[in-house]
């Protein structure tokens, strides 16, 4: 009974009244800690759970700009961009079946493998899978349903001219950057400013709504070049029949407004068509008309002149004894294809006589030489702020010879680009004044710097004018109703310091030679078939631009319509350097 009792006792016997309350406190302390920790996760440090929450639904979209618009002079389109869709992947949210990824390699053209590894590349949160698609191509994507596969809007350079206006233009990359041209030295203006937007996509990995703009993309200004379309196809034309009739390696032409400075064209032969996006040949990227130097030939003379000219040295009666076509300076001597035994001055410039030039040289201090030449510009960039363009060469004269002295006369021993040269021909277009050139349109005329007097400058444009007619050497520069004023040159090649038996034929004039409108200069290099001079091989394609640019621009006629005269072939007038 007693141990009974006790057992009872024992079982009913209270628990200390601390543990109750030990507890109490901590489930107090606990609650308070989860409170505590909720307010500061989702009131005061929030970020980490922003951040799941939206990696887990939402994302941020690049918006791009949509890139300026180039036109020609007259608003005529020259490259746009059009919208295209790329296809992009998420791969953590891929959903997708074998059959549904061969369908998408076999539409988008690409390595089933490659798409494998791309769709499956957990390290990255956005991967494109093709860039730049048609819409047609872009629409059979979607249909598939591939969860975590989406579609991109972006832009794709157009270029409606293709070949015709490549190397002036250049091209965008896949992002719609410029690359060459006009694209690359006007990124800053063409390009814009890309924007962004956020988006939720479901859990399958569609975008389902956009949640706010966080920055509105700042599209790219237009741009209006100095090019006037109608005659950039006719310089086009003709080089390429140039060079191709004539079997030469390449061939360049750039045409200027006289008083402007203005391009109107500029082309070369052989060319590429920038809509390809196969990467061309390096050597048919380059816009040879100012990548390329060259050594000018006899197109240098009528500096020489007007340089003597402006220094009192001579006028273009004065007769120079042009010692039979052979002249010996410092051991070397100087040839002329046709052999006088004197010339005036202006039939130095007409006939071409390298003999008669470099003593015009000669008679001349180096240093008042190498002012006029470096005055015209030669030596230095045209300014016209194309990537890639070389400055040419014209070296000290402290350090000239008197054979380099001559032969600088007559273009050997200085190297130019196409634009240069046409540049410095607007000395004698606008009565001693040296116009900058642009590719830009310009609304006010920009003044330039004066070289010669106009009486200097006028009196050797009157030689030039000698220089297309019969005695001369290049006739078949001559236009229909138009008084022609211009300049042959026929240089041999220099490789590895030595002069070859291959030739760069070129000619530069301008029209109508009573008040130039145009100025047109022309260079074929290496041409290989029977005819290499530049009267025969240059001078032809500057009449056919010419004459039918005057046309267009309807430029009333200077001369009567049955002013041209053909000489015969015995007394075609040649020249070599």
């Amino acid at each position: 009974m007693r141990n009974a009792s006790n057992l009872q006792t024992t079982g009913q016997q209270a628990l200390p009244q601390w543990r109750s309350r030990v507890l109490f406190v901590l489930l107090l302390v606990g609650l308070g800690g989860l409170l505590a920790r909720g307010i500061y996760l989702q009131g005061i440090h929030n970020d980490f759970l922003q951040q799941k929450g939206d990696a887990r639904y939402g994302r941020v979209i690049d918006i791009n700009a949509h890139r300026g618009m180039i036109s020609d002079r007259f608003g005529e389109p020259l490259a746009i961009s059009t919208p295209v869709e790329s296809i992009w992947v998420s791969p953590q949210d891929v959903e997708a079946t074998p059959q549904q990824i061969r369908q998408l390699a076999s539409i988008l053209g690409m390595n089933l493998e490659e798409l494998k590894t791309r769709m499956t590349d957990s390290s990255h949160d956005f991967i494109y899978l093709k860039r730049q698609l048609p819409p047609d191509q872009a629409e059979k994507v979607v249909k598939l349903g591939i969860a975590g596969v989406s579609l991109k809007r972006e832009y794709r350079r157009y270029y409606p001219g293709g070949e015709v206006t490549s190397h002036l233009l250049g091209f965008t990359d896949v992002d719609d950057n410029g690359q060459e041209g006009v694209e690359l030295s006007l990124q800053a203006q063409l390009g814009g400013k890309a924007g962004s937007h956020r988006v939720i996509k479901d859990r399958r990995g569609q975008i389902v709504e956009d949640v706010a703009s966080l920055h509105a993309p700042k599209e790219g200004g237009n741009v209006l070049l100095s090019l006037d379309s109608k005659i950039q196809f006719l310089a086009f034309r003709e080089i390429k029949q140039a060079v191709e009739l004539h079997k030469a390696k390449a061939g360049s032409i750039v045409v200027l407004d006289a008083h402007s400075g203005e391009v109107l064209a500029m082309a070369n032969w052989p060319s590429y068509n920038p809509n390809n996006r196969d990467k061309p040949n390096a050597i048919l990227l380059r816009n040879h008309v100012l990548t390329d130097l060259f050594e000018p030939g006899s197109t240098m003379k009528p500096f020489t002149v007007a340089a003597a000219l402006e220094l009192g040295k001579i006028r273009p009666d004065t007769v120079i004894n042009t010692e039979h076509g052979v002249y010996t300076v410092g051991g070397r001597k100087i040839h002329d294809t046709h052999p006088e035994a004197t010339l005036t001055v202006a039939q130095v410039i007409q006939k071409s006589s390298n003999v008669g030039a470099s003593k015009i040289a000669l008679s001349m201090k180096p240093e008042q030489l190498w002012h006029s030449l470096n005055e015209s510009g030669f030596g230095m960039s045209t300014g016209c702020e194309f990537p890639g363009e070389t400055a040419g060469r014209l070296r000290d004269y402290n350090k000239w010879k008197p054979i380099e002295q001559a032969t600088m006369s007559y273009g050997n021993g200085i190297s130019v680009n196409l634009l240069q040269l046409a540049r410095a021909y607007t000395i004698f277009a606008n009565d001693g004044e040296l116009r900058p050139v642009t590719l830009i349109k310009q609304e006010i005329l920009t003044v330039g710097s004066r070289v010669y007097s106009a009486a200097t400058a006028r009196a050797v444009r009157d030689m030039l004018e000698l220089v297309v007619k019969p005695g001369g050497t290049a006739p078949l520069a001559q236009i229909v109703g138009y008084r022609v004023a211009g300049k042959t040159g026929t240089a041999h090649k220099l490789e590895g310091g030595h002069y070859v038996d291959r030739y760069v034929a070129s000619f530069v004039g301008m029209a109508p030679a009573s008040n130039p409108r145009l100025i047109v200069a022309v260079m074929i290099n290496e041409p290989s078939g029977e005819q290499y001079y530049g009267g025969q091989v240059a001078a032809p394609a500057f009449s056919n631009v010419m004459g039918a640019a005057l046309r267009l621009l309807n430029v009333p006629n200077d001369a009567p319509l049955n002013n041209v005269m053909q000489p015969s072939p015995a007394d075609f007038i040649r020249e070599e350097v």
